[in-house]
C-alpha cells in the first residue's frame, strides 16, 4: 500500500457534498469526496477535518465510517466517513466546483470510478441526517 487517503461524504438534511476536481489532468472535471492523504503523525479523523478546512474552509464533525477499505488508483486505498459541518459555507477553494445532491441526484455528476461504489454506499446514510 502506497498510501491512505481520507473522504468525507458531508451531509445536510439528506444532500451530499460533491467536490469537481481541478487537478490532476487526468482527473480533472471528475467528481468525488473532499479530502486527502494522511500526513505523518495524523490520524485519520485529524486529516479529514485538516482537509475539509484546507478544500472548503469549513469545520466539519465527523460521524460514522463508510464501508472498510476503498480501493483508489497507484495502491493508494481511502477511508471514508460521513461528516456534518459544524462552522461555515463550503467554498471550491482547491475544487472547480461543488455541488449539493440530493438523493434523486447522486449520479447526475460524473463520479470518480473510485467513488462511484462509496456513493452508492453513502446513499444509506442520508436519511440519517435529515
Amino acid at each position: 500500500m502506497r498510501g491512505l487517503v481520507v473522504g468525507a461524504a458531508i451531509i445536510a438534511g439528506e444532500r451530499l457534498l460533491a467536490a469537481q476536481r481541478a487537478a490532476p489532468p487526468e482527473l480533472a472535471g471528475g467528481w468525488e469526496f473532499p479530502g486527502g492523504k494522511v500526513e505523518p503523525g495524523e490520524t485519520d479523523e485529524q486529516a479529514l477535518v485538516r482537509e475539509c478546512r484546507e478544500e472548503l474552509g469549513v469545520e466539519v464533525s465527523i460521524g460514522r465510517r463508510v464501508g472498510d477499505v476503498w480501493p483508489l488508483q497507484n495502491g493508494y486505498v481511502m477511508h471514508v466517513w460521513t461528516a456534518t459541518i459544524t462552522e461555515g459555507e463550503p467554498k471550491a477553494l482547491e475544487h472547480s466546483d461543488l455541488r449539493w445532491l440530493h438523493e434523486a441526484e447522486l449520479f447526475d455528476v460524473p463520479w470518480l470510478p473510485a467513488d462511484l461504489p462509496v456513493v452508492e454506499a453513502v446513499r444509506a446514510h442520508l436519511k440519517e441526517y435529515s
